[in-house]
């Protein structure tokens, strides 16, 4: 597989607009979401170590089927390369193997698609084995394909002692070891898969919650607030490819676990979410899913439905999830969060970098977490401390009643998976029915 690294070079963008992504209702908005999508690909082209030297904007009624831009806008472009000295074009569009063979004969230069890019940037990221496993998977499954471009050998056949005939070219060879090589990255991430899964589910005695939503949202950031950890942050798109899990101790509930996870983004490769499966199970065995999304990216619609799409796409879309703005410090517009909330009424708005909103956000996940659990009514020896720690930990204390027998009698919220504990005792249990629930303070009476 050709390295498609881009580092160090001048990289030049183009964006072609096509007529299903027109708002017909509002032209002013159409051509505003153009340039944001233009401006995400020159960070993603930053992120990959380029510098952009220029770009360019299409709208075209179809695709050109050899150049996707056209003979006429090919020869515009190439002139604006020559002038710029870019090294690479980057196209913001997918593009098919013909395409780019065609487009870089015309343009003398290295042409990507936006797919080629985000690759590049996840191999470069990409720090545990797991995650390089995926992203090889990945690379090699798109550019299958496209061998007859990375290669200059082709159609070389071999020659010499035993091996006079037609034998085979070398284009055969490549793509044979190639789909080899694709069919034991498979088994070996199979096999990740399934100790992932095991790991993640050993878990079932603690709650999980995990950070999802678009790149850049601010995730680590709201993860190092919440658990104090020192997760790496860094403004820039996919700084994180890689599952970190940290302890949060989350007020009047306990300990839980909280994911944070590799960022979304639109358009996401399939090749690439199918390959991240295991890194994203945390996200799909989590209780609950906090949908991050950055509150100050006037993009943040576009965004939030991007990510929504790629849950659907890994099949965790109907998964408990509460949305959360944040960087709502850095809102220009005080309307701004009103608008998303027009939306999204439910959203919560947060900083994680100044801290605020960061209490209603962890009462509003002990809400959501306890949402489903029973209230019990469980009576004890007043010297069993071992079994309150366990109710304290694992569900929410609304009452302590004591008896004139020595016992104690508890009224608590608490998950059904956790009650396997107070059954084994044998212990007097009773659930509580909605209408006799009252309002109790937490603690000791």
């Amino acid at each position: 597989m050709q390295n498609e690294s881009v580092q160090n070079e001048r990289s030049f963008l183009v964006g072609v607009i096509l007529p299903e992504r027109e708002n017909d209702e509002n032209r002013s908005s159409f051509w505003s979401v153009t340039e944001e999508t233009l401006e995400e690909l020159g960070k993603l082209a930053e992120a990959a170590g380029t510098e952009v030297v220029g770009e360019m904007v299409q709208r075209r009624s179809r695709i050109d089927s050899a150049t996707y831009i056209g003979s006429g806008k090919v020869q515009e472009l190439r002139g604006m390369v020559e002038k710029t000295e870019a090294d690479v074009v980057i196209f913001d569009n997918d593009l098919a193997p013909g395409q780019t063979r065609n487009l870089e004969k015309e343009l003398n230069v290295k042409v990507l698609d936006r797919t080629e890019l985000i690759l590049d940037i996840f191999a470069r990221r990409a720090q545990t084995k797991e995650a390089r496993l995926a992203v090889e998977l990945a690379q090699l499954e798109y550019s299958l394909p496209r061998l007859k471009r990375m290669w200059t050998h082709l159609s070389r056949q071999k020659k010499g002692v035993g091996l006079r005939g037609p034998g085979e070219t070398q284009l055969e060879v490549d793509r044979r070891l190639a789909q080899k090589r694709i069919a034991d990255l498979k088994v070996e991430l199979a096999e990740v898969q399934k100790r992932k899964e095991r790991e993640v589910a050993s878990r079932n005695q603690t709650r999980t919650v995990s950070l999802i939503g678009y790149t850049n949202a601010g995730k680590s950031t709201l993860m190092n607030a919440l658990t104090g950890s020192d997760v790496f942050v860094k403004d820039q798109l996919f700084a994180t490819l890689d599952t970190r899990t940290r302890r949060w101790f989350l007020p009047g509930w306990g300990p839980i676990l909280l994911s944070d996870t590799v960022g979304f983004v639109r358009n996401l490769p399939h090749h690439l979410v199918a390959s991240f499966r295991a890194t994203l199970e945390e996200a799909r065995r989590a209780d609950l899913l906090l949908h991050v999304a950055d509150g100050s990216n006037p993009m943040v619609l576009f965004q939030i439905q991007a990510a929504y799409e790629v849950l659907e796409q890994i099949g965790i879309h109907q998964k408990e999830t509460l949305l959360v703005i944040n960087k709502i410090d850095q809102m220009k517009d005080e309307y701004q969060l009103q608008t998303i909330r027009n939306h999204y009424p439910e959203a919560l708005g947060i900083s994680a970098a100044t801290g605020l909103g960061l209490e209603e956000l962890a009462q509003a996940v002990s809400d959501h977490l306890s949402r489903d659990f029973p209230t019990i009514d469980v009576e004890t020896d007043v010297s069993n401390g071992k079994l309150m720690a366990y109710l304290s930990n694992y569900g929410e204390i609304f009452s302590r009643e004591f008896t004139e027998d020595g016992k104690v009698r508890i009224r608590c919220r608490i998950a059904e998976a956790f009650l396997g504990k107070v059954r084994q005792e044998k212990l007097s249990l009773r659930y509580v029915q909605e209408g006799e629930r009252e309002k109790h303070a937490v603690g000791v009476f």
